[in-house]
Parts: structure tokens; C-alpha cells; sequence
């Protein structure tokens, strides 16, 4: 077999012209454009989803020599910097909670050992429960699996993610992921003689295809997307990576259509001070989540007695948490863990006093204190803040030289945060692709190529999209035998340790 040679390639590109149309819009094509800058790989954003691609590509022999260009509106350099200047009481309200497939993952493509370790938090005990009912389900890694009580795994363990990863998942900053991502492309340019181009704080002008072969070696550009900066270069793609987020300009552009709903509500996110453990309550290392009619209230730890809040709510009720004072956000936070979903409405609907009617309501309701979170006892000044939250899912994550990743491909619900985590798998799956491509002397922009991508996420995504939207609905009902039907299937899994492991092997991202 003709081994995969990317001059070879550069003059010999395939010279068939591209469908006008794809997926019912139309693709623009370039009247001109000056001696273009040629890729093998243009990506467009650098958050952990294209960051992580181009690590893979790069750290992987087969593919490490392919001319890859980075792009990114941000200055991601204030990324590492604010980073590695951060105080260990200061943690952004942006975290991800990372499976241990995705943490071997980052520690395949060698980013894991560039992680600020102080700021991870692994845990491996879950307390889920319904907000109506009281019915709940405790996971504990160790004791699911037969094993005595442990520690979580140290972040970089080998048996990271074996069969007998004792931890669930690793809560970090996003910035931590990201600053990690670029200090491990920073050593693979110190250590390679093809350094990544990083276009950033610099932005997509527009994208469109090439009409003829105008670079001056002779590559036949009319099926390249040809994408214009705003500093003013322009670049050929021999394969156009859309990690751009949502509203991908990418996905525009290659016309793939991007369906779903609007869940009508706002995820509120905060980081939290809790009560500091005493000597005969250790710190444990617990995330907590609590299904309320309005949505789910989920507590995550971060390093020493700091936690991060995801609390997907009303956009009305959002709205007033954002309006309230410390002492009342802080009342709130504790009463969504606590009281019931009626004193929750009414605490939604007063303007302020929350502090002192949830102390005194307090007093007066059973809950099960081995089940709920330390008191919070503060909220970081600035870190509260709401996004909407809804479902999308691409036609297709593949066209002629372009494919989708993350956010750009599918958008969920955060309740089993795992958003994050499938634009990884996205990534590793993408850079398998091209690695086979590029072992197979293919050309990696070729649908056909790209094919075994699409193979291998989409319907993975489609599912997991699937089963968070279900149980966001069913979570969603008041009364009648739905809220019966899944009280009863809390008690069956807390009760069966065989099925409660099935269930942490799947959010832990295992199989």
C-alpha cells in the first residue's frame, strides 16, 4: 500500500467540484483569494474539544507531521496565566466534571501531566435524590464494586480508567483543562519541527470555497473551505474542524442543519464556601443532586471546602436568585438541598427575607442529614450567573472537508454533566479517523474518510442526548404514577448493587 506522503497529497488534491448545496443551504464560494495559506487541518475553537483534537493529532506518530492551524476569539493566554496565578481560594463558577475515559484520554495525548493538580477534586460517592418523594440512591464506587472503602485515584493513575477506577469523576475548572491543553501543545512545538499555528484573539470573518487552483504550488483548491481572519490571512483547509461552540460559524457554513428545543429553562452556576469539616466529620470528597419539579440542584466538590453549583431552574426564578443579596442566595442554595419544592416556590416568590424563612422554616423539617451537603456558608462575589438550557443535536457531525465536534455537533442538558465529556470522546474519535486516513494514504477531508467518525459518535451522542432528555421530563411531573413509577425505580437501583454498578460504570464513562 502507497504509504501517505502530504506533498504528494498538496499537488495532487482531488479535483471533482463539491455539491453547491449541502443539507438544503447553500455554500459560497470565493471569487478570490490571494496566495491562501495551506493546511492539512484549520480548527476552529480552542476550548477542550479542538484543543484536545490537535493534542491528539499531534502526539500521535502518524499524524504528528500534518500542518494544523488553531483559531480562537479569546486570548488564551490570559487562559494559562490567570490560571497558574490563581488563588486556591478563588475558583472560576466554569467547572466540568471529567470521566476517568476522558482523563485517560488527556493523559494518552500527554495533557494530563500539565494539570494543575491543586484544583482537581476527585470524588467517588454520589447522593441523588427526588425533591417530592424523598426517594434517593447513594453511589459509592467502592462498595458497588466489592471493594473496601477508598481514596479516589491520584489524577494521573495508569488504572485511571481500568475496572477498577475507584472514582467517579474529577471536578475541575474549565480554565484548568484548557491552560493544560496549551501547555502540552507549547512542549510538543518545543519538541517537533511542525509547530501548531495559534491565530488568538482572532476571529472568523467568513468562510467560503475556493473556485480554482490559486495556490502557487499547484493544489486544485475549489473544494477547500477557504477561511478569512480577522487579521486579515486567509487559509485553505484541507479538512475544517468546527469546535466553535453552539452557534457554530462552521456548521453555517457547511449548511448541516442543527435540531432540538428549548428546555425553557437557565442553569444558574455559583462557586460556593462550605462549612469547613471538623475532626470527627472528615472532608468527603460527594457531589449531590437533588431532582426538584423546577429542575435539579446539583452540588459539586471542588479542592478543600469549596463547591460548585449547577441549579437548573425557572428563567423567573433564575432571575431572582441573581437579584439577591448574599445572605439571601446563601439561605436559597441551603433550602434547595432541604425544604420542599412547595417552601421553595414560595421563597421564589418573595423579593428578600429569604435568610430569615428559611432559618425558621428549618426548624421545623425532617430531612436526612447523612444525605445533604455541608451548609454553604458563602457565595464567591461575581460568580453567580445563568445560561439557557436546551437540546441540539447536528444532521449529520461530517461533511465534504469539514467535521463537528462538541458543542458544535450536540448541546444537553447539564444534569448528568456530560457535555464536556462527549466533545473528548469526539475529539479521540475524530483523530482516530484521521489517523486511519492518513495510514491508509486517504485523503482526510474526503466524506468518505471521515465517515468512520460519524460512525463512531453519532449515534453514541444521540442516545446519551436521548436519556437526559427523558429524564429530564420525567423529573419535571408534580404528581400521578409518573413521580410513583420513578420513586419506585430509585428504591429497585438503591437496592440492587449489580444494577446501581451499571449505572456508575455509565456516568463515569465507562462501558
Amino acid at each position: 500500500m502507497r504509504p501517505f506522503r502530504p506533498q504528494y497529497f498538496l499537488r495532487e488534491a482531488r479535483r471533482s467540484r463539491v455539491r453547491q448545496v449541502v443539507g438544503g443551504a447553500h455554500r459560497s464560494y470565493a471569487s478570490s483569494a490571494t496566495n491562501p495559506e495551506v493546511y492539512d487541518l484549520v480548527c476552529v475553537g480552542g476550548g477542550p474539544a479542538g484543543l484536545s483534537l490537535v493534542n491528539a493529532l499531534r502526539s500521535n506518530g502518524s499524524t504528528s507531521h500534518l500542518k494544523i492551524a488553531l483559531i480562537d476569539s479569546q486570548d488564551l493566554s490570559k487562559i494559562s496565566h490567570g490560571q497558574h496565578n490563581a488563588s486556591p481560594t478563588d475558583y472560576s463558577n466554569r467547572c466540568s466534571s471529567l470521566t476517568p475515559a476522558s482523563m485517560a484520554f488527556l493523559d494518552t495525548i500527554g495533557a494530563s501531566p500539565h494539570l494543575n493538580t491543586s484544583r482537581v477534586r476527585p470524588y467517588n460517592h454520589m447522593n441523588v435524590w427526588d425533591g417530592i418523594t424523598g426517594q434517593h440512591i447513594t453511589f459509592d464506587w467502592a462498595t458497588a464494586h466489592g471493594f473496601p472503602s477508598l481514596e479516589p485515584n491520584p489524577i494521573t493513575a495508569s488504572a485511571i480508567s481500568s475496572a477498577e477506577s475507584k472514582t467517579i469523576a474529577y471536578m475541575t475548572e474549565n480554565s484548568n483543562l484548557v491552560s493544560a491543553l496549551l501547555a502540552r501543545s507549547a512542549a510538543l512545538d518545543a519538541s517537533t519541527s511542525h509547530p501548531l499555528t495559534l491565530y488568538s484573539s482572532t476571529k472568523v470573518d467568513n468562510v467560503e470555497l475556493g473556485t480554482q487552483s490559486e495556490d502557487p504550488e499547484g493544489v486544485d483548491l475549489r473544494s477547500w473551505p477557504l477561511v478569512t481572519l480577522s487579521n486579515g490571512a486567509t487559509l485553505a483547509a484541507r479538512l475544517l474542524v468546527g469546535a466553535d461552540g453552539p452557534n457554530s460559524f462552521v456548521r453555517t457554513f457547511a449548511g448541516i442543519q442543527s435540531r432540538g428545543w428549548d428546555y425553557e429553562r437557565m442553569g444558574v452556576v455559583a462557586t460556593l464556601e462550605l462549612e469547613s469539616p471538623t475532626a470527627a466529620e472528615p472532608e468527603s470528597a460527594t457531589a449531590y443532586q437533588r431532582f426538584l419539579p423546577s429542575g435539579p440542584a446539583a452540588l459539586l466538590p471542588l479542592p478543600g471546602n469549596y463547591a460548585t453549583l449547577v441549579w437548573s431552574t425557572h428563567p423567573s426564578y433564575a432571575a431572582r436568585l441573581r437579584e439577591l443579596n448574599e445572605e439571601d442566595a446563601i439561605a436559597m442554595v441551603n433550602a434547595a438541598f432541604r425544604l420542599s419544592s412547595v417552601d421553595l416556590e414560595y421563597l421564589h416568590t418573595i423579593s428578600s427575607g429569604q435568610a430569615d424563612e428559611v432559618a425558621w422554616r428549618l426548624q421545623h423539617t425532617q430531612f436526612n442529614n447523612d444525605l445533604v451537603p455541608p451548609q454553604v456558608m458563602g457565595i464567591k462575589k461575581g460568580s453567580v450567573a445563568a445560561f439557557p438550557l436546551r437540546m441540539r443535536h447536528a444532521d449529520t457531525y461530517t461533511g465534504e472537508r469539514v467535521a463537528l465536534v462538541g458543542d458544535a455537533a450536540h448541546t444537553m442538558h447539564p444534569l448528568a454533566g456530560q457535555g464536556l465529556n462527549s466533545g473528548l470522546l469526539d475529539a479521540a474519535a475524530l483523530a482516530r479517523t484521521i489517523s486511519d486516513a492518513v495510514n491508509s494514504g486517504a485523503d482526510i477531508g474526503d466524506t468518505l474518510s471521515l465517515e468512520g467518525y460519524n460512525t463512531a459518535r453519532y449515534a453514541a451522542n444521540h442516545a446519551l442526548l436521548g436519556a437526559v432528555d427523558k429524564l429530564h421530563k420525567v423529573y419535571s411531573w408534580q404528581s400521578g404514577p409518573v413521580v410513583w413509577g420513578r420513586s419506585l425505580g430509585l428504591g429497585v437501583v438503591e437496592r440492587w448493587g449489580g444494577l446501581k454498578g451499571l449505572f456508575m460504570g455509565g456516568a463515569s464513562g465507562g462501558a
